[in-house]
């Protein structure tokens, strides 16, 4: 993965987590856990408006909103009983939110990997954040203007 195709959003987040000693690293992910954002009144108690991460084993839920200046806003839920998955939310909605659709289209897919929890979480929990990255990057491309 090249650095600069990587947004300063991202590359701070993995840079913070590469950093620390590996066996430090699920500590930080579970303090994301607990800073994911919540989300829009307009979405609270409406599953039907979010689309489930199936990839997850947790219940997961996303969805991304693009406005009229092409800037994107990732939301998701998460149970709190599921502090892995919820901390992979967290990085991808503060990761996410505030980027152009075509910077959030070049993440690169292999992002989750790159982070430096391969050895800490299971492959299944990589794939779930895997999943959630390619659903937000979908429904980037089907809201974004113009489209």
């Amino acid at each position: 993965m090249t650095a600069t195709a990587l947004p300063a959003s991202l590359a701070d987040i993995r840079d913070e987590f590469l950093e620390l000693p590996e066996d430090e690293r699920l500590q930080l992910l579970l303090e994301f856990a607990n800073e994911l954002p919540a989300i829009p009144a307009e979405y609270e108690g409406h599953p039907e408006l979010q689309e489930r991460v199936v990839e997850c084993q947790s219940p997961v839920y996303i969805v991304v909103d693009v406005d009229d200046d092409d800037v994107v806003a990732m939301h998701a839920t998460a149970p709190r009983e599921a502090p892995t998955t919820r901390g992979f939310a967290s990085i991808l909605a503060q990761g996410l939110t505030g980027l152009t659709a075509d910077q959030v289209l070049a993440v690169p897919s292999d992002f989750p990997q790159s982070i430096g929890l391969t050895r800490a979480v299971s492959p299944l929990r990589i794939s779930g954040m895997t999943g959630m990255l390619m659903r937000a990057k979908r429904q980037v491309a089907a809201k974004r203007r113009g489209a």
